[in-house]
């Protein structure tokens, strides 16, 4: 074995110049592949050492396994604004097929979430698991533990210890952003987001004030500037002219650029007259003016770790129930500025 790490399709297909389709069809002895090549790819798998799925580990009854993994993303998340989803949903389908999987795409529509309808996939048995990528209402995230149990919520929880998630820190995260704001000497600081629209933002809310709590600064839950509904659809957001403080803190990165819009349409700039920081590290309309300092969340290392957790569930591995946090990276720009 070539390293003691476990070897994926993606490590084979980048040795031998191949893709990951191809390494994947021959290994499984699928039609698509030469039989010069698929042998010459079996050789130098072996030679890294990488182990191929038993009947065990591909499905709870061996042949029955489709070799399909399901995405499942709430409509509302398909719209522009929330696009940071396509960007984790990519790289989710990257990871899958390095793990020899494919992806399934299901929109979850409003009135299937409201009813507690089980996704198509699922019914059909087109998926051997699911991700639920996005938020979801607390009784459709409910209904799904009872009904089905191979499934991982993804960017979101449910009190439920025994229920499977992987989310970015969160808290952790907001908790150091407004610690540096506070350290370039900002004291009234505002935070943009609705606290009741999903668990990420209400998390992010809460590292925020446990911040400006240690700091002796007050914080009041009607002071929280919303910037969407309790649903998730977004609204338009109304600055407090009459009481402005000296940064604004945002759910993530395209609420900030909405805050700096508005904020230049009063007559405000950014940074020197307020400071705006996001999270997420990525703006669904390009990059920003002034580039934002915000909080670096990989999509890359969110969806292996989720991945992980569902291959070893529906393989029937040993794994750690519950909640999986993933770190991410404060990224210091131009938004903000120093003062007295």
């Amino acid at each position: 074995m070539e390293n003691s790490r476990k070897v994926r399709l993606s490590d084979i297909a980048e040795k031998l110049g191949v893709s990951t389709v191809t390494v994947s069809k021959a290994i499984a002895d699928k039609e698509g592949v030469g039989d010069e090549l698929r042998e010459k790819i079996k050789q130098v798998a072996q030679e890294m050492g990488y182990k191929q799925k038993s009947s065990h580990q591909s499905g709870a009854k061996g042949d029955t396994s489709t070799g399909n993994i399901g995405i499942v993303i709430p409509t509302r998340f398909f719209e522009r604004a929330t696009s940071f989803y396509w960007n984790l949903y990519n790289a989710l389908s990257k990871e899958l097929l390095s793990n020899g999987y494919y992806t399934i795409m299901e929109q979850l529509e409003d009135k299937d979430e409201f009813d507690l309808t089980i996704p198509h996939m699922i019914q059909d048995k087109k998926v051997d698991g699911v991700i639920f990528l996005g938020q979801v209402s607390n009784d459709y995230a409910h209904f799904i533990t009872k009904k089905y149990s191979k499934f991982v919520f993804l960017d979101f929880y449910i009190s439920d210890e025994d229920t499977d998630s992987v989310t970015t820190d969160n808290f952790y995260s907001e908790y150091l952003m407004t610690e540096y704001l506070i350290s370039q000497g900002h004291k009234k600081i505002r935070y943009v987001g609705n606290f009741n629209a999903t668990t990420s933002i209400s998390d992010r809310f809460m590292g925020f004030m446990k911040a400006m709590l240690e700091n002796g600064l007050s914080v009041h839950f009607n002071e929280i500037i919303n910037d969407r509904d309790s649903k998730g659809f977004n609204k338009s957001i109304e600055l407090p002219l009459d009481n402005m403080p000296t940064a604004f803190v945002c759910n993530c990165d395209d609420c900030a650029v909405k805050v700096i819009k508005e904020l230049n349409q009063n007559g405000f700039r950014v940074p020197e007259d307020i400071s705006v920081v996001g999270f997420d590290n990525f703006v669904s309309t390009g990059p920003s003016s002034p580039a934002l300092t915000t909080v670096a969340v990989d999509p890359n290392s969110t969806a292996r770790a989720c991945v992980e957790l569902l291959l070893k569930k529906i393989t029937g591995q040993p794994y750690n129930h519950g909640h999986t946090v993933v770190g991410g990276k404060i990224l210091l720009r131009d938004s903000v500025k120093k003062i007295n």
